[in-house]
């Protein structure tokens, strides 16, 4: 299982720098998120997935589908 994080963000042309400050953390610590030298936390993962509009599961590498399940109200 690999992660997708950083296909995801070559798709959209964005940088690691443009994602990191969406996130609000160090463009370092976002680099080693996308080469998987530290995990990522999962509030971190749900704000990317809300910020691509995918699952967590697609970034995730669990599954290939990129349209995200129907939100809860």
């Amino acid at each position: 299982m690999r992660l997708k994080i950083r296909d995801i963000r070559e798709d959209q042309d964005l940088t690691q720098k443009q994602v990191a400050q969406y996130l609000q953390c160090d463009q370092s610590l976002y680099s080693k998120y996308e080469r998987e030298e530290r995990d990522v936390p999962l509030h971190i993962m749900v704000k990317l997935a809300f910020f691509y509009n995918t699952s967590v599961d697609y970034l995730a590498g669990l599954t290939d589908e990129k349209r995200p399940y129907k939100r809860i109200k």
